[in-house]
């Protein structure tokens, strides 16, 4: 058994028994390999409030297994409850808060091991970055996705029935009836959003146990994951088997080439990324767009597909994506299992998994009254519901180091488009003239000044559903952005335009009139002609030169605290938006 570090530092720190006996610990307690479990557990939205029945089950297996327990908490906001609010542009910010307050918890004091848990949005990245900066062995825990509701109604919908109120098509009733049923029990919003995603990534990575990742947050199979997970711990940090052991280019393309198959959230490119970076691996868009090419997009979840995120367990998780894309995977990754993906891939098979699933789909059928069957959900790998991947990074003089769009969830009408620019510094001014009939088809629809540097790079979730829940604005406008979408976003959206509108990029010198050519194939964003006319591409340079000598930034909107911190030092969104403090270095 590899040495353990808490009892070298026991004898380096003095205090440190008495304090923790104080705390609650035993006397043998303190002999035992000790686990740090970190988790976002809290009152603060759905996916955290069940948290702590996890953290009490990965302490129970912990201490089967011979270990101790030691629970510490860093909760996480919700994006939802934010929306339409400047408490969104909280939100990236708050990944790096997590991971750093996790990186003073976990480093502050001696553990042998760790236990992640998390559910949503930046909780899950925001761990995942701390468990690469602490790099003790450790495992992810992820929290699940809550039940669909009645008609199978899910969270993502509402803010196509608030667009829908808001432009008189639905009672203020109808509305509220689906304020009251979209979210009928904890656990992640149940659509392949970034929560879900990123869950999914985690066990695409190898750092969650197989078959583990979003189960429905209610099932009593989690528990059981949680505390298997718990025990698991143990063997880690005996073993001395490290995150970064885990985590290589390998095992991050396995989990792109998961993503193109479940046509995951746009801010996965995002946190990948900045996931990456701490293990000192460089990946970014580019990365994303060589893997999607000719990937096949296989499950047919919401909100580009049919089901809630639910079905995900119930059709086999991610062990049977995994199964359909085997031939492009890298089965020789190493996992937190101690074995490879290739050989956790086999176990599953054998151990009564699959026929576990199998169960839980009849037990959704006969509840939901639906007859679905597993290849329903994910699709064969040779009956694709596509076979281009599901995003697509373009580029060009608009968008130099690159802008993001989920083409799954596009209509195929904005493929290929010459649209007319309208540009609106803000969200709300754009969002107004959405709703008010004040754009028109044809239109390029910009929000800029809502980067990471601008604004904390915020969701225009509002405004991207107003535009897709309108049957002829949907197909015909597009949204092109520096800010970002949510995972529950559809339609014509392209986000993380690079570099942003603060930094001086050229997303900040669209005027009125801009002709902007949109190309999915081509994966081009280019601006191609000044008031209605067409430019040579050497006439556009000049113009824009011209222009880029009369542009001022912005006045800083936050001008102390986290959001001032976070626009100073945050990295181009094509690079994952972490703290770059190397501008500590120029």
């Amino acid at each position: 058994m590899k040495e353990l570090i808490s009892q070298k530092m026991r004898q380096l720190a003095p205090e440190l028994d008495p304090l923790r006996i104080g705390t609650g610990w035993t006397k043998e307690d303190l002999a035992k390999p000790q686990i740090i479990i970190e988790s976002t557990f809290g009152d603060s939205h759905p996916g955290s409030g069940h948290l702590d029945q996890l953290v009490e089950a990965a302490r129970n297996g912990i201490a089967e297994a011979g270990g101790h327990g030691a629970r510490y908490f860093c909760t996480d906001m919700c994006d939802g409850e934010s929306q339409g609010t400047d408490g969104i542009n909280y939100s990236l910010a708050s990944r790096e808060m997590i991971a750093n307050m996790i990186e003073i918890q976990a480093n502050a004091t001696p553990f042998d091991g760790g236990v992640y848990i998390a559910s949503c949005d930046k909780g899950m990245p925001g761990n995942l970055i701390a468990m690469a900066r602490v790099n003790i062995p450790s495992i992810m825990i992820t929290g699940g996705t809550m039940s669909a509701g009645p008609e199978l109604l899910t969270l993502e919908q509402l803010g196509m029935y608030s667009a829908q109120y808001e432009r008189g098509e639905i009672s203020e009733e109808k509305l509220d009836w689906a304020k009251c049923n979209a979210c009928p029990s904890c656990g992640a919003c149940s659509f392949i959003g970034t929560a879900s995603t990123m869950q999914i990534m985690a066990e695409a990575m190898g750092l969650s146990l197989p078959g583990s990742a979003l189960l429905p947050a209610t099932s009593p199979d989690l528990i059981e994951y949680a505390r298997e997970a718990g025990k698991q711990s143990v063997t880690l940090a005996k073993e001395g088997l490290k995150p970064s052991d885990i985590v290589t280019m390998n095992s991050l393309e396995n989990a792109i080439m998961v993503h193109a198959a479940i046509s995951g959230s746009t801010n996965t490119l995002l946190h990948l990324p900045a996931i990456a970076h701490e293990y000192g691996i460089e990946i970014d868009g580019d990365t994303f767009d060589r893997l999607h090419r000719g990937a096949h997009y296989l499950l047919d979840l919401r909100p580009a597909g049919k089901w809630p995120a639910e079905f995900f367990y119930y059709a086999g998780g991610v062990p049977a994506i995994m199964e359909e894309i085997k031939d492009v995977l890298h089965l020789d990754a190493m996992t937190v299992t101690g074995k490879t993906l290739g050989e956790n891939l086999a176990t599953l098979k054998s151990n009564g998994y699959y026929e576990r699933c199998q169960k839980w789909l009849d037990a959704a059928n006969k509840k939901y009254g639906i007859h679905i069957t597993k290849e329903d959900i994910i699709r064969p790998y040779a009956k694709a519901i596509g076979t281009n991947g599901s995003i697509a990074i373009l580029k060009g003089n608009l968008a130099p180091e690159g802008a993001v769009i989920k083409h799954t969830a596009c209509p195929k009408e904005m493929y290929s488009a010459i649209l007319n620019a309208r540009p609106f510094d803000s969200e709300e001014e754009c969002l107004d003239a959405v709703l008010h009939h004040k754009v028109n088809k044809g239109d390029a629809v910009f929000i800029r000044y809502e980067g990471p540097q601008g604004s904390g790079m915020p969701e225009m979730f509002y405004t991207s559903e107003a535009i897709s829940s309108d049957k002829e604005l949907g197909r015909s406008i597009a949204l092109i952005t520096d800010g970002r979408f949510s995972g529950a976003s559809t339609g014509p959206v392209i986000g993380h335009c690079s570099p942003e509108a603060q930094a001086g990029g050229p997303i900040a010198l669209v005027e009125e009139g801009d002709l902007i050519e949109l190309d999915v194939f081509a994966r081009k964003l280019n601006i191609i002609g000044v008031k209605g006319e067409r430019k040579t591409p050497e006439e556009i340079d000049a113009i824009l030169q011209e222009r880029k000598k009369h542009w001022k930034p912005k006045e800083r909107k936050y001008k102390t605290g986290v959001l001032r911190l976070f626009s100073e030092l945050a990295a181009s969104p094509m690079k994952g938006a972490y703290l770059d403090y190397t501008v500590f270095e120029k």
